[in-house]
């Protein structure tokens, strides 16, 4: 070996020393850098014509091992999506107040019929009337409130989507351009340890929004694939592109999310998602908190529905000159249809009670009878009851409304047969007409209308209604316009509905349940969310559409819970509060209503305990109990889930804190481990010093012997 290839092995040794020195040295100056890697020189013999001839450092790369980056990755963004999950429904929590305390909204339900035993006890006091009334109108308010704050929350959720979208732009451009930086210094056996560093860093708050799978690509940098194998980087950054929908309410329909790979094909981005921040907030946009306002909306219908139930059957001291009903959202002879039992239409004397003409009607299905008459057609029902009545009062139908007006001074009042009352889906004939509504509301809210598949809808053929599926991991399946057909029956709409060519029977099918509500069961499983996009159809001759009519979808029954206010009339004079009753066996010429009757109050105080139908809504399947006891079932449910959501939570993190100690246990910077490397390669320093100075001696050595 000759004195040349000495001092080569050794300047090499001294430099491939002084590299690794400088690699150490910048692994010790970093220790508390937040997400630094620790570089490592690889360091490789040279060999000439297989001969060895030193050594020099290959490459410098950082320390990192792919398991517990996916694992870290993969726990990161898990722990963001129960993050921002538990946040948002804390915050829908919060809006209901604490169960357990006095002021919370469930306790404010129960406050509500408290306040009617009260003024049962004196039923001509106007503070009690008022206080009642106040508690009643406070309990609509703060549900309203509470359901527009719920789609303010999904409202927060959207603009967080279309943030995180554009974060998720701007990752991934930095990512592909330190792609190409990391590329042409693996070309030119540069040192990209800082740009991979830097990348590394990236790649982590991009997990943060959504699951990645990362790959290490051949040239330098990485490869960024979704899980559903959607292309984000490595050969271009893909864009995905998302339009917010502004304002939010139960019934708005959201815009998708697209992605653009950096070939240029177009798809769905929420398909295939399954963690990180984008899919906890669509989770909850659209799956946390429409079903809980769906299930407020089903109780505050039904505390709604069971005071009007109990003031229906009561009447008013003096009774109102004019009844008028609610919009039932059909022709009457519809409506009427299906009646069965028997109830009283009275006009009474406001001064004495007395009952100075009457109208006994008895329902049997398609015909009835009035004061014992002979059976007529449902038809001819107005024009029967006005002859009974013999000008004392008049009844007339307009835009899907009953109304009933007496003549001169006089009142009406309606009380059902007390052996066998009228009803029809489990309600009364006032209470279906709505006569004497307590509550009052902007739009159908009841959908157990008792129609069957002969009834007439009432909608003109060729009005559309537009259908959404949505998978269970919220991408778009496929929108289906439905006309309505040329007939006229319920029975033709559903068929309508239900065609696998036309309608909607490739992702489930419309029915009739024994209360003539209208459902629609998916196929499939997981099965597909259906929505309304848009209905043009108006029923005639109330003006709704075939959405609110029937209940289709579940924004239109959430939109309920914020229509609901005591009558205006009775708000401004309490006086026409109904806590009376009317007595159909008084004899003639005595009083049938007396002011202080207050059984009608205790019939509103005992509405919260009346067992009743309620619907499917939200995670529930419905059943029948009282309307106390779905209250306290949905305070319990509500509680639960923000529990599981915390837990949840909990656990994701903890996850994530232990995938990420333990890849900074493999990728981080050891102070001890790295005093054993600086000391190692002074060493080697010294000995390529010392071979240096060494082959010097000999050349010293051998000039001197010349």
């Amino acid at each position: 070996m000759s004195l040349s290839t000495i001092l080569n092995i050794a300047n090499s040794g001294l430099q491939t020393a002084q590299t690794q020195l400088r690699v150490v040295s910048d692994n010790v100056s970093n220790v508390n850098t937040p997400g630094y890697v620790r570089k490592i020189a690889e360091q490789v013999s040279l060999t000439t014509q297989g001969v060895g001839s030193g050594v020099e450092v290959a490459r410098v790369r950082i320390a990192t091992d792919r398991f517990l980056q996916a694992a870290s990755l993969n726990a990161g963004a898990e722990n963001s999506r129960q993050g921002v999950r538990y946040e948002l429904f804390d915050r829908i929590q919060s809006l209901f107040g604490d169960p357990g305390g006095d002021t919370g909204f469930f306790s404010q339900i129960d406050e509500v019929f408290s306040a009617f035993a009260v003024a049962a006890e004196d039923a001509v006091s106007a503070p009690r009337r008022q206080d009642a009334l106040f508690k009643t109108q406070a309990i609509f308010d703060e549900a309203g409130r509470i359901s527009g704050q719920i789609q303010a929350v999904r409202e927060d959720a959207d603009g967080r989507i279309q943030s995180a979208i554009e974060k998720a732009n701007g990752l991934l451009k930095q990512i592909e351009t330190l792609n190409v930086d990391i590329a042409r210094a693996t070309v030119l056996d540069g040192d990209a340890s800082g740009a991979q560093t830097q990348q590394a860093r990236l790649v982590d708050e991009l997990s943060g929004l959504m699951d990645v799978q990362v790959s290490q690509r051949s040239v330098g940098g990485v490869s960024i694939r979704t899980g559903a194998g959607i292309l984000l980087a490595g050969a271009g950054a893909a864009t995905l592109e998302y339009n917010r929908a502004g304002t939010v309410n139960a019934e708005t329909s959201f815009n998708e999310i697209w992605v653009t790979e950096p070939g240029g094909a177009k798809r769905a981005f929420a398909e295939g998602l399954k963690s990180g921040e984008i899919k906890g907030l669509l989770e909850l946009r659209d799956v946390d908190a429409p079903a809980t306002a769906e299930r407020l909306a089903e109780l505050i219908t039904h505390v709604a529905d069971e005071l009007n139930r109990a003031h229906n059957a009561n009447s008013a001291v003096p009774p109102p000159g004019t009844l008028t009903g609610k919009n039932v959202g059909q022709d009457l002879t519809t409506a009427l249809t299906g009646f069965t039992g028997g109830t009283t239409i009275a006009v009474v004397n406001p001064t004495t009670g007395v009952i100075a003409t009457r109208a006994d009607i008895v329902f049997s299905g398609s015909t009835f009878t009035i004061n014992g008459g002979a059976a007529t057609p449902i038809a001819s029902f107005l024009t029967s009851l006005n002859t009974a009545l013999g000008g004392t009062a008049t009844a007339s139908f307009t835009d899907g409304r009953l109304s009933i007006a007496a003549a001169g001074s006089n009142g009406v009042a309606i009380a059902d047969s007390a052996t066998t009352p009228s009803a029809k889906a489990g309600r009364g004939f006032s209470h279906y007409f709505g006569m004497n509504d307590l509550i009052s509301s902007d739009r159908p809210a009841l959908y157990d209308m008792g129609i069957s598949t002969t009834s007439a809808h009432g909608f003109t053929a060729g009005e559309t209604v537009s259908f959404r599926f949505t998978a269970e991991s919220g991408a778009k399946v496929r929108d289906i316009q439905v006309a309505v057909p040329a007939g006229g029956t319920v029975g033709d709409l559903l068929t309508a509905l239900n065609s696998s060519l036309t309608g909607v029977g490739r992702y489930g099918s419309f029915a009739l349940d024994a209360s003539g509500e209208m459902k629609f069961t998916p196929l499939g499983d997981p099965a597909p969310r259906m929505s309304v996009l848009e209905d043009t159809t108006t029923q005639i001759p109330s003006g709704v559409s075939a959405t609110e009519l029937f209940g289709l979808g579940g924004g239109v029954r959430s939109s309920r819970a914020d229509g609901f206010k005591v009558r205006t009339d009775i708000q401004q004079s309490p006086s026409k509060l109904a806590l009376a009753q009317l007595n159909l066996s008084a004899a003639a010429g005595t009083s049938a209503l007396s002011s202080g009757d207050g059984r009608g109050a205790l019939t509103l105080a005992d509405a919260g305990q009346k067992t009743v139908k309620f619907s499917a809504a939200g995670d529930s399947p419905g059943g029948t109990l009282s309307v106390s006891r779905y209250a306290s079932e949905l305070s319990g449910e509500i509680g639960g889930k923000a529990q599981a959501a915390k837990s949840r939570q909990a656990s994701a993190q903890a996850l994530s804190t232990e995938a990420d100690a333990r890849q900074q246990n493999f990728e981080g910077v050891n102070l001890d481990e790295e005093l054993v490397l600086m000391t190692t390669y002074q060493q080697a320093f010294n000995a390529s010093a010392r071979m240096i100075q060494a082959a010097k001696d000999m050349y010293d050595t051998l000039l001197g012997m010349i």
